[in-house]
Formats: C-alpha cells, structure tokens, sequence
C-alpha cells in the first residue's frame, strides 16, 4: 500500500502564481484547493514578494504538506521576466524552508510525461488528465492547473524517492 500524502504544487511567477494541494498517492488523489494568486504590475515590487510569501506561508501552516512540488524552469529568454519570476522563486523557498517543508522542482516536460505519457504533450491534455485525476469537472485558471499536474507529479515520483533514499542509507 502507497502512503497518502499532501502535497503542494507550485507553479512560480511574479504577476501569477499558481497554488494546487492534494492529498493521497498516485492511485488516488483528492484535490483539497487550488488558487492562482495575482499581483498588481502597480505593487512595488517589495509588497508583490510579501504578499506571496504570506499566502504560501499560510497555506503551509494551514495544510501542512508533506512536500512542495515546484516548476523548476525559469524563462531565459527574458532576463527582466526571469529575474522577477526568479524573486518569486525565491520567497517561495524561503516559505518552504521556514516551514521545514521539503521541495521537489519538477520541469515542464517531466510533468507533461508523468501525466499524459509524452514530454511534448499539449498543455489541454495535461489539464485533461488533471480534472480527470482529480475528479474535477470545472474549468479553473491555467496556473492553478500547472500546480494540480505539478503537485499529481510528486505524488507519481515519491514512492521512486523514498525507494531511493532506502536503498541509499543501506549501502552506507
């Protein structure tokens, strides 16, 4: 038997950063909330960071996950969007490590893989299969999607991790 778990994913960004908590294993998940979190371009850039790190912090200290599943793919191809969506990154881990949550980065084509079979998926089939996972029939805002499949992730590679980490400690 797989052991449940709670686990939320993290879809980074500035402008909007997508929050999606499960619960259960691989087999299993129930979805126990989402959100996708805006700031305003108008916000001083100290207050956008704040205003992450508070909710990310809250939802921490209010679900207790077991671990945080983020996207670990930065935009490169604009240093001024990757810097700001970097500072994101940042408070979010800083949250995480505050909370003694551990995080796991994912990227976009292990998602893709680990939800519909193939690392170049569309992103309609990923959130095909992150309704039909969770039993979810609403349409909801794209980054909180990216931070359900992000989240359905972790639970898909966790046992692989823990079999790891054993197998690990008995060789030393």
């Amino acid at each position: 038997m797989l052991p449940s778990m709670i686990v939320l994913g993290i879809d980074p960004g500035l402008a909007n950063l997508g929050l999606g908590l499960v619960e259960g294993d691989i087999r299993r998940a129930r979805h126990l909330y989402h959100v996708c979190l805006t700031t305003q371009s108008a916000w001083l850039m100290p207050r956008r960071l704040q205003y992450i790190y508070e909710e990310v912090s809250r939802l921490l200290a209010e679900y207790r996950p077991d671990a945080v599943a983020i996207e670990n793919q930065i935009l490169r191809r604009q240093a001024d969007v990757a810097f700001k969506v970097g500072q994101a990154f940042g408070v979010v881990q800083l949250a995480c490590a505050q909370a003694g949550v551990p995080i796991h980065a994912y990227g976009p084509m292990q998602v893709k893989k680990s939800l519909v079979g193939a690392g170049r998926a569309e992103k309609e089939q990923v959130i095909y299969m992150v309704k039909a996972s969770l039993g979810m029939k609403e349409l909801f805002n794209d980054h909180a999607a990216d931070a359900l499949a992000l989240a359905l992730t972790h639970l898909a590679h966790a046992p692989m991790q823990g079999r790891a980490s054993a197998a690990a400690l008995l060789r030393s």
